[in-house]
């Protein structure tokens, strides 16, 4: 198993207590089997970072094993794409599944085998009416549903019908395998439940050998059980479908079986983690894809800039438990912060630059000034950045009519360049629009280093880059993709869409050293932000690189006042 999903002192919540208190009691021979089971019709997000960290953690923790399982039971929206990526996804996260990758499509002739089963035990029927029609006659909560008035149809000629379906003979939609159970049920799922429809369509891995396909409910309990799960931990959401799990498997003898468990799913302030309104995000143009920075799927994450453990880290925060929530996304930025901060090199960068002359600096001199690449991190060492008679500053860093408590550049004023000199304000430019164009200063040659002899105080200090020496870029910078705290509880989500949730910058000038940046490669902009190289768009000579995340921590004073 991997060593990186969870850390080993994870805390024991109600999971790793039900384990524990299995493991102590003999249960499954010892033995601890989970399994991540995604369906590939769409890319991984936050919410299923939470269930990989929880399912490969305690395989991990207990020494056992996790499969990986793409429930695969639906043609018509799977994609080789989907499984590509989730793999991708799952294993950035730090998630081992060695030589258990799984597909329900791998049972499929088994699943079949079982239904035909059910069938000859009398446990399940073929049902000509519609999709529509079964749903009327489901009942509600308060009335129960009608029989089918193909209920009692006996073994052999459901037997003979299901066959046929398998043979492609009936249209899609005409024809459905239904279990036998109680339409009077106090649970609306155990009425009846569809087990197996007809689908012409081709799939991935299977071809057009089959034109009926289990449903998930079904797949779903028997492939965990094919594979010998001990542990089927799944969302709230399929704490209903807990009792048709356990029918199919019960009625089918299976001794022992795996248990499911259901925990609370996680959601998110200011963002939507519906697969449906991801999809509707993507296909409709909202954002430019799947990996869109802005986006909280985790190939979204990592173009972004988010190190995989913070992610890990946000996981184990928030914790598992049975009772739903809503968690604060201030928590994921907080980690993904801190986790920068300790790991980031330091940079410099101007991403709105304002010429700035030292008059009284040798017209050709050029000075090395040797600047610490991690004051967080004692092994990063150093390295050396070019300095000269004109720089780039940014334009906020300047004011001609300086409001009260600011303490960078204005006329008059003097500050420090990092690490390099104290400069003053001498005088401005501006161009034909009235704009400041160029900022003149004088530099006191006594303060090299940044620092004074004389012991005076300087309030203000900005980053620069040498004018000669820059390397241009292209920075975005991203913000929430939604204006409002809940924006999934709305009937229109996307009209919450918020339109300065990207901003680009183009003509950046950047300390030369970043242009040896690697696609993927993060960074601190110091007094900016953390910063990575696209992993899609970012090379030599083409420099574009995202914010990750801004330098204020709003969760770090939630928790300093708590």
């Amino acid at each position: 198993m991997t060593d990186v999903i969870q850390k080993p002192e994870a805390p024991l919540n109600f999971i790793r207590a039900i384990i524990e208190a299995d493991l102590k009691a003999g249960k499954h021979g010892g033995k601890i089997v989970t399994r991540f089971p995604p369906e590939p019709n769409g890319y991984l997000h936050i919410g299923h970072a939470k269930s990989i960290c929880l399912n490969f953690g305690v395989a991990r923790d207990y020494n056992g094993q996790c499969n990986l399982r793409f429930d695969d039971t639906n043609p018509a929206k799977e994609e080789v794409e989907y499984v590509e990526s989730i793999e991708e996804d799952a294993r950035w996260l730090g998630a081992d599944w060695g030589r258990n990758r799984f597909f329900a499509s791998d049972y499929f002739e088994q699943l079949y085998g079982f239904a035909v089963r059910l069938i000859e035990l009398g446990k399940a029927y073929v049902d000509d009416q519609s999709a529509e029609q079964i749903r009327e006659n489901r009942g509600t909560l308060t009335a129960p549903g009608k029989d089918s008035p193909w209920r009692g149809r006996s073994a052999q000629e459901n037997l003979d019908l299901f066959q046929r379906m398998r043979a492609g003979e009936f249209e899609e939609g005409s024809r459905v395998l239904r279990a036998k159970i109680d339409m009077a049920s106090a649970n609306v799922v155990m009425r009846d439940p569809t087990l197996y429809r007809i689908k012409k369509a081709h799939h991935h891995r299977t071809g057009d050998a089959w034109c009926i396909y289990p449903m998930y409910d079904f797949a779903h309990c028997l492939s965990d059980a094919i594979e010998k799960i001990t542990h089927s931990i799944c969302t709230l959401e399929f704490e209903n479908n807990r009792e048709l799990y356990d029918w199919v498997l019960d009625t089918l003898g299976f001794d022992p079986r795996p248990r499911q468990y259901e925990f609370a799913r996680l959601n998110l302030t200011r963002t939507v983690l519906s697969k449906r309104k991801l999809i509707q995000l993507v296909s409709e143009g909202c954002v430019s894809g799947w990996d869109d920075p802005r986006m909280p799927t985790i190939s979204g994450m990592r173009r972004r800039g988010y190190p995989p453990e913070a992610i890990r880290d946000f996981c184990e925060r928030i914790g598992v438990a049975r009772s739903e929530n809503t968690v604060d996304v201030a928590l994921l930025e907080h980690c993904v912060r801190e986790e920068l901060n300790r790991h980031s090199a330091r940079r410099m960068a101007v991403l709105k630059p304002l010429q700035l002359v030292i008059e009284n600096y040798p017209e050709d001199q050029v000075e090395e000034f040797e600047l610490q690449n991690n004051p967080e991190d004692e092994r990063a060492g150093t390295r050396k950045a070019p300095f000269s008679k004109v720089l780039w500053i940014e334009r906020d860093d300047f004011r001609q009519d300086p409001p009260p408590k600011y303490f960078r550049l204005a006329p008059g004023r003097e500050v420090r360049l990092r690490g390099a000199y104290y400069v003053t304000c001498t005088g401005f430019d501006t161009d034909a629009a009235g704009e400041v164009s160029v900022v003149r200063c004088s530099y006191d040659p006594a303060t090299k280093g940044g620092w004074s002899q004389d012991g005076r105080k300087i309030k203000g200090t900005i980053h620069w880059v040498s004018a000669a020496h820059a390397v241009k870029a292209e920075v975005r910078l991203y913000d929430f993709l939604f204006g409002i705290e809940n924006p999934g509880a709305e009937k229109d989500f996307k009209v919450h869409i918020n339109p300065d949730s990207l901003e680009v910058l183009a003509g950046c000038k950047l300390e030369p050293e970043l242009a040896r940046a690697k696609p993927g490669e993060r960074f601190q902009f110091e007094r900016l932000g953390y910063f990575a190289a696209d992993s899609r768009d970012c090379r030599p000579g083409a420099l574009v690189f995202n914010r990750t995340a801004t330098l204020r921590d709003t969760w770090a004073k939630i928790e300093k006042k708590g």
